[in-house]
């Protein structure tokens, strides 16, 4: 592919296959994404049939040959500048500037006419799949990027050919070639696209680096033997050994031993993590210290690292609605120029000076070469690229193009509070039993109660009292209770636990208890009850520990000049208490999940463009409906896959990265647009002759060859500032 609209060709020819759903195509990557249940070798099928090449990527190996074959094709440009550029400058040199080259007329008609036909071989080998593609693209009724420089340099050969073989026909002061203009156009295009090649394999070097994390490699422990074996051939549940200094091959836990691992590349956090027997391990993290042996529980395309790289491909590949725009005006934009090149040569074969048909076909001609719309291609994907790729090195994977641009946007940030603001994992601090009542004997039936429960507090009380080696007793119809709390029956009696509302509901009184919620509240804990269907026997008091950095993230958002809300169905106590302490403002407490969501739509209502930050299934719908979702990575599967954008670590520091590196990406995409949109605009009119009549000035074809080929290069270096972002 080499422009936008070779983008629109493919993605028609994609689309067209039966079952395909979504296709997106990126110039930058030269690879298209494909939704659908459809037969691969269809897919391939159909965009040979557009005109173009393909194949299915799957696994390191092709990543392996695409790399191979990219880098044999830069080499390949380069030869073909050279093979052009040579002959194009001793033409060029002999001709222009020492005027040594022979007229046309006797001897020197051979001379001229050996150019030619040496010409005709160099435009063949460095600039033949220029016409190729052009003429592949005339069969399928379409056009791009080949059909203007084949068609500028083509006539360029052949108005030079006929001045040498019949002279007498064309006017004395038209009898001029052009073979020169035609090598040094087919060098300057080979030359712009090697480089931009160069620049664009530096742009998605994020995925390169996430690929080579994961070794070859694994020691395998098998009958008592350890085996080094390729990655492909470890199974689950395997034991592995991993020595001090290697990567962990792929995801597992930790059977035996302890180390510090180094988590960078998921987290972007530099300080090692200490892991003892059980604990995770992620396929690509380093081992710093110490042997361990660990157990596989993920493989292949399931492991973290494999979907990471899944899904910033995916992002790379997607589109914001701008790019949209972009192909659109891409799939008209040759045609268009076709008929401008076209209107320019009539006119100034029937308007212009003599000789007018000399005129007329170096008008046209530059106009077909100034007007390639490469720069118009790239300078969206590039930029996409490079933005998505910048974050996926700070721990922050976003799912698409749309998040991107949407994420620029952003006026409002609405955090949720438990795993987000918070450590997530609440600890029981203290227990008030009712009177006559044994604390440790509440507390076993309080544990026993939420075995059933996925709630953070319901864990913190699991862990207490598993820390006092109290045993569950059996518990049956166990119930959860949205946004209240739980009950269950235990020796044929309910039970529940849960919070102030899930009491008031069941009418249980709280009078007693008051004076231990007013002190709780001032601690800033959450309170937990425990009652029969008679009265509330038991008061727990659980508190969350804030983030380390959750007071200097929220700040940093605010100085962004964003509007930081938190909402948790926590009582509003304690929400204010920890709201205070981070430096919010705006709380809203005690809410339900569909309050959650209904807050958001009332955001939005109001114009404003909202975020929602959470980590629960409890925030799915919230993170669906925000114009930007934004899941804490340490979080839940549902809350991740709701969400937009993932921090694979616990800070709350990447979503201010996020939402930096999202403005920083948008505001290079319109700048690269911009450059490229005011350069036809600029451009075309220049080429056409516009200036001639206030200036005498032309603007020469090979002077239009590089500015075509520097417009690509400058996008993509534009693009690849992201990568310096701070």
């Amino acid at each position: 592919m080499m422009c936008a609209g070779c983008v629109s060709s493919v993605e028609t020819a994609l689309q067209s296959v039966a079952g395909v759903t979504q296709a997106n195509v990126n110039l930058a990557e030269r690879t298209a994404q494909v939704l659908g249940k459809v037969d691969p070798a269809a897919l391939v099928q159909a965009v040979k049939a557009a005109g173009y090449t393909a194949a299915i990527m799957q696994g390191r190996a092709a990543e392996q040959e695409k790399e191979a074959h990219e880098q044999a094709q830069y080499q390949r440009l380069w030869r073909r500048v050279w093979v052009a550029g040579i002959p194009a400058a001793a033409l060029f040199i002999g001709d222009m500037l020492l005027h040594v080259l022979p007229g046309m007329e006797g001897s020197g008609r051979w001379f001229w006419l050996s150019t030619g036909l040496v010409t005709l071989a160099v435009m063949v080998y460095s600039g033949g799949h220029f016409f190729t593609g052009a003429w592949q693209q005339l069969k399928h009724r379409n056009s791009n990027m080949d059909t203007l420089i084949a068609l500028g340099t083509g006539t360029a050969w052949l108005y030079s050919m006929l001045v040498v073989l019949f002279p007498a026909a064309i006017p004395s002061l038209a009898r001029h070639a052009y073979f020169e203009a035609a090598l040094v156009i087919i060098a300057l295009v080979s030359f712009g696209n090697a480089l931009e090649m160069r620049a664009r394999g530096r742009t998605s070097a994020a995925i390169k680096s996430l690929m080579k994390l994961q070794p070859p490699i694994a020691h395998v422990i098998r009958n008592g033997q350890e085996l080094d074996l390729p990655l492909e051939e470890v199974g689950l549940e395997e034991t592995l050994r991993v020595r001090a200094g290697e990567t962990v091959p792929l995801d597992g836990k930790l059977l035996q031993g302890q180390s510090h691992v180094d988590e960078s590349m998921l987290t972007g956090e530099s300080v090692p993590v200490t892991k003892n027997a059980g604990d995770t391990l992620t396929g690509g993290t380093l081992n710093g210290s110490g042997s361990f042996l660990m157990q596989v529980s993920h493989i292949g395309a399931d492991t973290v690292l494999a979907q990471i790289i899944a899904m910033i491909r995916q992002a790379q590949s997607s589109k914001p609605a701008i790019a949209r725009l972009v192909d659109k005006v891409a799939s008209v934009f040759v045609p268009v120029v076709v008929s401008i090149a076209i209107v320019t040569f009539m006119l100034w074969y029937w308007l212009g000076p003599e000789p007018s048909l000399s005129y007329a076909i170096v008008t046209s001609m530059t106009v077909l070469v100034i007007a390639c719309p490469c720069a118009l291609g790239l300078a969206t994907p590039i930029s996409i690229i490079a933005g998505v790729g910048k974050a996926a090195q700070s721990g922050i994977l976003i799912r698409n193009g749309e998040a991107l641009q949407q994420a620029a946007k952003l006026d409002t940030v609405v955090l949720d509070k438990t795993g987000t603001i918070t450590q997530g994992k609440p600890t029981l601090n203290l227990t008030h039993a009712a009177a006559g009542q044994d604390a440790d004997h509440l507390l076993q039936l309080a544990a026993s109660l939420e075995r059933g429960s996925e709630h953070p507090l319901g864990a913190a009380i699991r862990e207490a009292a598993k820390a006092k080696g109290l045993a569950d007793v059996p518990v049956a119809n166990f119930t959860a209770i949205v946004g209240h709390g739980a009950q269950a029956v235990l020796d044929g009696q309910t039970w529940y636990i849960g919070n102030t509302r899930l009491m008031t509901r069941q009418g249980l009184a709280l009078d007693a208890w008051q004076d231990r919620l007013k002190a709780l509240d001032a601690q800033g804990q959450t309170p937990v009850f425990l009652a029969d269907s008679q009265q509330v026997v038991a008061l727990f008091g659980i508190a969350d520990a804030i983030k380390p950095d959750a007071a200097a993230s929220i700040h940093a958002l605010q100085q962004q000049g964003l509007d930081v809300i938190m909402l948790t169905g926590d009582r509003r106590e304690v929400a204010e208490h920890i709201a205070q302490q981070v430096g919010i403002r705006s709380v809203y407490a005690e809410v339900l999940p569909a309050d959650k969501l209904q807050l958001i739509g009332t955001l939005q209502a109001q114009g404003r463009k909202v975020a929602m930050v959470g980590d629960g299934v409890n925030d799915a719908p919230a993170l669906a409906q925000a114009d930007v979702g934004i899941a804490i990575g340490a979080g839940t599967d549902a809350a991740i896959a709701a969400a937009d954008i993932t921090l694979v670590g616990h800070s709350l520091r990447g979503i201010s990265h996020a939402i930096a590196v999202s403005k920083a990406t948008v505001r290079t995409i319109w700048q690269n647009l911009f450059g490229a949109f005011i350069y036809n605009v600029l451009g075309i009119p220049v080429a056409a002759g516009l200036l001639y009549p206030f200036t005498g000035l032309l603007l020469d074809p090979m002077i239009a060859g590089l500015a075509m080929a520097l417009s690509s290069v400058t996008v993509v270096a534009n693009a690849n500032r992201l990568a310096r972002l701070k």
